[in-house]
């Protein structure tokens, strides 16, 4: 099921179909993030050397433990409804059937959704990406923050109820956390950069 499904969210005087086909036909660069934030479709760089570097070491652990037909996906566009918007997070888990189609998909199915903050959006990843996700019903949120007040630290939220998530688990970096099942995974996070 794609995003056309989710309710048009009412604000800047545009139907939703208009603002998800303004998305589907940016032509921005090559590797550039094109995201629909508070009905406005952005553009943004391409992900920091940083991000690939963080990313990498968690899917390698994550692929031992999926289960046969789930992939882990870098560029998965994820529709939040109520919020306005469509992410594509820095590592989202499904399974693979409900990744094929036209690139943005409810999120319920997601089983673990990684974002990584960056200097310049970091308070946006705390509070309106936890925000967004839990509202929309993902069920592992992992929050990898190199930038919490000089001591790097990994977050995982879960079990969502009522557009809230409760903190599940926090460590600095160095520490291991926990991935509950389906993955039943203790990560490393002492093998994450450190910016």
């Amino acid at each position: 099921m794609g995003v056309r499904a989710v309710e048009p969210v009412p604000g800047h005087g545009q139907d939703w179909d208009d603002i998800v086909r303004i998305w589907e036909e940016t032509d921005a660069p090559e590797g550039c993030k094109v995201e629909i934030i508070e009905e406005i479709v952005t553009v943004a760089p391409p992900p920091s050397d940083d991000h690939s570097a963080t990313a990498s070491p968690l899917q390698r652990p994550l692929c031992t433990v999926i289960p046969e037909g789930w992939g882990i996906y870098q560029t998965l566009g994820v529709a939040l409804p109520g919020r306005g918007g469509i992410r594509v997070p820095d590592l989202v888990v499904l399974p693979r059937a409900a990744a094929s189609g036209p690139g943005y998909h409810v999120p319920a199915v997601a089983r673990l959704v990684v974002e990584i903050t960056s200097r310049a959006n970091a308070d946006h990843d705390r509070v309106g990406k936890v925000n967004g996700y839990a509202k929309a019903g993902v069920e592992l949120f992992l929050l990898l923050d190199p930038w919490h007040s000089g001591r790097p630290t990994a977050t995982l939220y879960g079990e969502p109820e009522s557009g809230t998530y409760r903190v599940l688990e926090t460590v600095e970096y160095g520490g291991k956390i926990s991935l509950r099942e389906p993955f039943g995974l203790d990560l490393d996070t002492g093998v994450l950069p450190v910016s």
